[in-house]
């Protein structure tokens, strides 16, 4: 791969996240705030079907809904684009690095094993989610302090460089990196992704090549081609989010301020002997709002970039 195509996948995997981050920042606070361990547990009353007509009531775990009401209500709706700084800061880096590793791997492993085989893909995927992890894990956990870091209305709120200084104080060097084996464990997520991904793709470009060939027209890339890829993304994350979700909750448990989660099992057992496994999946459907449609753009917009940028 020369310079040119890697600055290409670079320049292409930056605009991806980019534009996905911005649109989908509300839900990624939201889910934030449904996977913390100090989320606001409410009070649900029941009516039970007896002759008295009594009630009781039961502690319920807040679904999105009334916790973005929650957020609405007390902080304001500038709350739901906090950490939209470190975000934006942290997304673009990380996409150009995993898009950039994700290609040069790919193309070096092709030369190994069966060209864009399984294996190629979950190597790739693999290598690219370790180095852009290693890379960015102080990034997102400045993010995920600032999402959790919840004011009412009027009061002052921690800026990002407030919360470096003050996670420095507290932790050291060591503390922005803290949630990063919970990451390394989502790498999981990653390769099953693209796993999923490149396979529909080839299966899509296979489609495309008979039926040109049928016709005798040139392949060109056209609009529903791109809309194509955004079904196929979508269709991939779902699958890998659905699986791989429980080290999402680990990971923001493990960035939380004073916490008493020390390491990716003891996080992991610690959830469950306190609040179930069902609490391995809180959040999940705000995650899966978000990430399908973020995932799906970044995707379009990866695949348009590189198609534009080399003609």
């Amino acid at each position: 791969m020369s310079q040119r195509d890697t600055l290409v996948h670079l320049f292409a995997g930056g605009c991806g996240g980019t534009v996905g981050a911005i649109l989908t920042c509300p839900l990624e606070v939201v889910k934030t705030r449904l996977q913390s361990s100090s989320v606001t547990l409410y009070v649900s009353e029941v009516q039970l079907n007896t002759m008295t007509g009594a009630s009781v009531n039961r502690v319920v775990s807040p679904g999105p809904l009334h916790c973005l009401k929650v957020i609405l209500e007390k902080e304001g709706p500038r709350s739901l684009f906090r950490g939209l700084g470190p975000n934006l800061v942290g997304v673009a880096p990380s996409r150009a690095i995993y898009f950039a590793a994700y290609s040069n791997c790919k193309e070096k492993l092709n030369g190994v094993f069966d060209p864009d085989s399984t294996q190629v893909h979950m190597i790739s995927a693999a290598m690219a989610g370790f180095t852009a992890i290693t890379a960015t894990n102080p990034i997102w956990l400045i993010k995920t302090r600032l999402q959790l870091d919840a004011r009412n209305r009027g009061e002052k709120r921690m800026g990002a460089f407030e919360c470096v200084r003050k996670v420095h104080q507290t932790d050291g060097l060591r503390g922005f990196y803290r949630g990063m084996s919970a990451s390394y464990a989502g790498i999981s997520e990653t390769v099953i992704h693209f796993v999923i991904y490149e396979s529909i793709k080839q299966k899509l470009l296979e489609c495309k090549t008979a039926s040109m060939m049928e016709s005798d027209e040139e392949s060109v890339k056209e609009a529903s081609d791109f809309v194509r890829m955004m079904l196929a993304a979508a269709t991939s994350k779902t699958c890998a989010t659905t699986i791989a979700y429980p080290h999402e909750v680990v990971r923001t448990r493990l960035r939380e301020e004073g916490t008493k989660y020390r390491s990716f099992f003891q996080t992991l057992s610690l959830i469950v002997q306190e609040e179930g496994y069902g609490s391995l999946y809180r959040g999940l459907t705000t995650h899966l709002v978000r990430q399908i449609p973020n995932t799906a753009i970044m995707m379009a917009t990866y695949e348009l970039v590189v198609y534009l940028l080399n003609g």
